[in-house]
């Protein structure tokens, strides 16, 4: 039995297009043509086959992406220097969609969810919060930009986190924190306080809410890098 029958792969990954959602303070996405098929064969000469190719301009932190420590702490590792096991290992997904802006997703309420699902946390465990916000609202009914309103990890909260060993929190909005009142940026600044990183824009949760399975997302080697898109999978035994 070869690796994808034994495992079912569930895409958590939003799409990367002109005009797609984004947290608000960031770069839009341009995507534009390099070259046609007929216009590469004119310029090689060739009279079989030409390539077709676009140039992509967007943010480091568009999409699904992870951070970097850099982008919320100076002199912070910055992407190339961000341990893969960060990206790649145990996760749990949680399902918090009850808590919804203006409120936090306080301790209690991670507590209440693990305890749901029979879930515990270990220490470098990927921690997935299932909110809702993207099923709700994606793309055009309030999901990203300026005027977007979500719940997120108050500051208590997310440092509990990072002290039971989680490396990586993730969530299926723009931001992990509460947006748009909370201007201390609770989730990042824990994340900056423990060297680890936080990845925004998953979709698909309701795939995986409640279990523990094998998460990857890896990040571009981006020299200096302040973030980085990732492909965002999930993967779960087929026997289960």
């Amino acid at each position: 039995m070869n690796f994808n029958q034994k495992w079912e792969i569930i895409d958590l990954t939003q799409e990367i297009y002109q005009g797609m959602p984004l947290f608000g303070i960031h770069q839009p996405t341009f995507i534009m043509t390099n070259q046609t098929h007929e216009e590469n064969m004119k310029a090689t000469g060739s009279e079989t086959l030409g390539f077709y190719a676009r140039n992509i301009l967007m943010s480091e932190h568009a999409g699904t992406h992870s951070d970097a420590v850099i982008e919320y702490k100076p002199g912070g590792a910055p992407m190339e220097d961000m341990p893969l096991e960060y990206f790649f290992g145990d996760a749990i997904c949680v399902d918090l969609r009850h808590i919804r802006y203006p409120d936090y997703i306080e301790i209690k309420d991670i507590e209440e969810a693990l305890e749901k699902h029979g879930l515990e946390i270990k220490k470098g465990d990927i921690f997935i919060m299932y909110t809702g916000h993207y099923d709700r609202t994606y793309p055009d009914n309030g999901y990203g930009g300026l005027s977007a309103k979500h719940s997120g990890v108050s500051y208590e909260s997310a440092k509990w986190l990072a002290e039971k060993g989680v490396v990586n929190i993730a969530v299926d909005s723009p931001a992990i924190d509460q947006t748009p009142d909370d201007l201390d940026f609770s989730g990042h600044l824990v994340c900056g306080e423990y060297d680890i990183t936080n990845t925004e824009h998953l979709c698909n949760l309701d795939k995986v809410v409640g279990k523990r399975f094998v998460y990857m997302g890896l990040p571009l080697k981006i020299r200096g890098g302040t973030g980085s898109p990732v492909r965002a999978i999930a993967l779960l035994p087929k026997n289960e």
